[in-house]
């Protein structure tokens, strides 16, 4: 198999270098945090500077086991500083050391020493993992691959890519295996064994049953508009069991803390306001859904609007579902105020852009349709819809972008176009 190349987070990491907090690396397990800081980023310092200051350190092999107590692993890191150049300090599985942030608070004072850290405990996989650092933590979260990643190391065109990566999703290691069945197997496995069990003991869940009745709605309904007290009435009408709405709520943070799946808000656009609820849930990687789902529920559209919404996430935009509120007066005089979706409304910075998913759309009601919520938007930023299919960016008469999956993916600068 070839390298995966992760440039985007490595730039990332580059850019870092200096700020005088502790850089953390965070994300779902096994989505790649480990090579990343292990095998990209160290031979690239290794390019720049002399081997003997950058120190990489896995805790999770037997002849570092002694380095798990703070004050020795201190001792020897101190040991190793025998100037005042600037050293590297990669620690690998920092969660195999006890109370490892103050230790590595204590690194914050060294004026002449980078640290970068990445694992898989519940401090380092929670999104408050920035607090522990007293402010000076800075969080690179890495998320399973892009469909740009997958392709740099798939063997084949990118229609096969994308039919393979939109059913078994970009966890890396799922580009090993020769066949199907060993993907699907592998994130059946993965999900049970790993994820589940992670939240499960995290928070010493034991109505496991529940839990995991919660994880196959939300799977099969991936891009709808929920919350819980739907879900809870979904429970009892679908699966006659009572669940009230407070322990959903926080099974569903529990979701989140672990990144499994994300939330997004929901935002009207003509009265500038979110609504509280509902909320849509997407998965971070959809491989894991499909798994969940066992890989029956395999709808192109849902599965390629989840899609759209992680690479926005991974491009660094802030992501809300929109609602747009039309005042129509029919020819009796009669008003109404219907609302159309806006699927994503993504913000960075004073940057704003409007887009919309949409498998086909391959004749005019159709078109009218998903353009309908966009065309009701009355302010001058960009408006796009993602199609399944290869075409390039074109503007109609409404100035309305309409751009294909595999162009939107495949070009970074896709949306600046």
């Amino acid at each position: 198999m070839k390298e995966i190349k992760r440039d985007f987070y490595l730039n990332k990491l580059i850019k870092k270098d200096g700020n005088g907090q502790i850089k953390v690396i965070t994300g779902i397990r096994r989505c790649g945090k480990s090579y990343l800081l292990k095998n990209i980023f160290y031979k690239h310092l290794l390019k720049e500077n002399d081997k003997n200051h950058v120190i990489y350190i896995p805790l999770d092999i037997k002849e570092n086991e002694y380095l798990q107590d703070g004050n020795k692993f201190i001792e020897y890191i101190k040991s190793l500083i025998k100037d005042n150049k600037k050293y590297y300090l990669l620690i690998d599985e920092i969660q195999q050391m006890k109370d490892f942030v103050p230790v590595l608070n204590t690194f914050l004072y060294e004026d002449n020493i980078e640290v970068y850290v990445t694992g898989s405990n519940a401090k380092l996989l929670s999104k408050d993992v920035v607090t522990e650092f007293r402010g000076r933590g800075d969080e690179i979260h890495v998320y399973p691959l892009s469909f740009s990643e997958y392709m740099s190391a798939f063997e084949g065109d990118q229609y096969e890519g994308y039919e393979q990566y939109s059913i078994y999703g970009g966890l890396p290691y799922t580009l090993m295996f020769d066949n199907d069945s060993e993907r699907s197997d592998y994130l059946k496995k993965l999900f049970e064994e790993t994820y589940l069990n992670d939240i499960i003991e995290r928070n010493k869940i034991t109505n496991v049953e529940e839990l995991n009745e919660l994880l196959n709605i939300l799977s099969s309904q991936i891009g709808s508009l929920t919350n819980p007290f739907n879900l809870q009435n979904t429970f009892k009408s679908e699966k006659n069991i009572t669940l009230s709405d407070k322990t959903i709520s926080k099974y569903l943070e529990y979701f989140e803390d672990a990144f499994l799946i994300t939330k997004a808000q929901r935002y009207d656009v003509k009265g500038k306001k979110y609504i509280n609820t509902p909320y849509k849930y997407y998965f971070e990687d959809i491989g894991l859904r499909n798994a969940r789902l066992n890989f029956r529920q395999v709808d192109k559209g849902h599965i390629m609007e989840n899609i759209i919404y992680n690479e926005l996430l991974r491009r660094g935009y802030n992501v809300d579902v929109g609602v747009v509120e039309v005042n129509i007066t029919d020819e009796n005089g009669v008003r109404t105020k219907p609302q159309y979706e806006v699927d994503f409304i993504c913000n960075q910075g004073s940057k704003r852009i409007y887009i919309q998913s949409a498998f086909e759309m391959n004749n005019q009601l159709k078109q009218n349709q998903e353009k309908k919520s966009l065309v009701n938007i009355d302010d001058s930023f960009k408006k796009i819809i993602i199609v399944g299919d290869v075409s390039k960016p074109r503007m109609d008469e409404d100035g309305i972008i309409t751009m294909g999956i595999y162009y939107f993916l495949l070009n970074e600068d896709s949306l600046n176009q």
